[in-house]
């Protein structure tokens, strides 16, 4: 009877040790898995509102693209902004799972208050990709970005917007458009893609090198690619 009694608290033990355990594990998991999914849905509320969404000519140019979903972005006439997010990018004619990046760095102008915006890169040149999943680089310094045309504005882009290596979008409270992003810093998020692909890589490895597979719910995020990105 006693040695049941010990046996049955063993187990019991064993259990909440591992109940214990297990949500610090998920909450890593489905920090980034959460990531790819907002970045999925984000793309694609805003290319489905067609006359005011990121032109297809220009998606279907595109080296690379990058989602920031939730990056807030704060001040009182100089202001900062702090965001993760993923990219993702062609090659051989197919996008690749994605790889993670953070987004950081001042902007300057008239605004006050916060507030938190989906803030979307589109990679228009090979130069341009490798830079961004270079170690660190600053926009604007080390590439040049330029705020992207919507919908019917893409007739009206400036020969800038044309030629930049980078196209900025942002949305917040609803309204989405072109947004300059210059002075922001972006860097590989390596602890995200160890968690997420259970191993430490490079984004440069995700991205140009073998596929490191597609865990849930990276084909929601690339379904959204090759729909709207072809």
């Amino acid at each position: 009877m006693m040695r049941t009694i010990v046996v049955t608290a063993a187990m019991a033990a064993a259990v909440l040790v591992g109940a214990s355990s297990t949500p610090r594990a998920q909450q890593q998991e489905s920090d980034e898995a959460g990531r790819v999914r907002d970045a999925a849905t984000i793309f694609g509320e805003i290319m489905a509102a067609e006359d005011k969404a990121i032109p297809r000519a220009i998606l279907g140019k595109a080296e690379g693209i990058a989602v920031f979903p939730s990056t807030i972005r704060a001040g009182f006439v100089v202001g900062g902004m702090r965001g993760r997010g993923i990219i993702s990018a062609r090659t051989g004619g197919r996008w690749s799972p994605p790889a993670f990046l953070t987004l950081t760095g001042g902007s300057f102008g008239l605004q006050i208050g916060g507030q938190a915006a989906d803030v979307i890169l589109v990679i228009n040149n090979r130069r341009g990709l490798e830079n961004l999943v270079s170690n660190q680089f600053k926009l604007g310094a080390d590439v040049g970005v330029a705020a992207g045309p919507i919908g019917r504005e893409a007739q009206a882009a400036t020969d800038v917007q044309l030629r930049a290596q980078i196209l900025s979008y942002s949305r917040a409270r609803g309204l989405f458009a072109g947004m300059t992003v210059n002075g922001s810093t972006v860097r590989q998020d390596r602890d995200a893609n160890g968690r997420f692909y259970g191993k430490r890589l490079e984004s440069k490895q995700i991205l140009f090198g073998t596929s490191p597979g597609t865990p849930p719910p990276v084909p929601l995020w690339l379904d959204a690619l090759n729909r709207y990105a072809r």
